[in-house]
């Protein structure tokens, strides 16, 4: 008996440790690319949105990111969390407001060596009011947030 207990007690922590992590890696994605095919490692090196190309591209957390040179990939490959947009590349207002938001991946903020996306240049102005209070937040939100099925057009 005891030991029917032990088994019971692994097999419900597994399944309730289990549905975090599966929602933990789901990123945002249109047309099967992560920040809509555009290079996370040019927000940081450019300064800029740069759209990725076909031939330079990596797969992370089950989606695929392009980049604009080889160089760029190889530089998440060795470092994804470093590059990897925020609160997985949904809009940082939204997930400060409680919800998951598509982006524009124009519409970005680079803060404190963090990738910030935005669901369009208006949202981002409105993010740039209090960005401290806003990631506060949207870090507090995103464990609930990141459970959502739906995403706001």
């Amino acid at each position: 008996m005891k030991r029917y207990v032990q088994v019971l007690i692994v097999l419900v922590c597994s399944v309730l440790l289990a549905a975090p992590l599966a929602t933990a890696t789901q990123l945002f994605e249109r047309n099967g690319l992560a920040i809509d095919g555009y290079d996370p490692v040019a927000y940081f090196t450019e300064m800029k949105a740069v759209k990725g190309l076909p031939d330079f591209r990596a797969d992370y957390h089950g989606s695929t990111f392009q980049f604009m040179s080889a160089e760029h990939r190889a530089a998440f490959a060795a470092d994804p969390e470093k590059f990897a947009p925020q609160y997985g590349g949904y809009c940082a207002y939204g997930t400060a407001k409680g919800y998951k938001a598509k982006i524009a991946p124009e519409a970005f903020t680079v803060v404190q060596g963090k990738l910030y996306l935005n669901y369009s240049e208006a949202v981002r102005t409105r993010w740039l009011s209090d960005i401290p209070g806003y990631i506060q937040k949207a870090d507090a939100n995103w464990p609930e947030v990141q459970k959502q099925t739906r995403v706001r057009e």
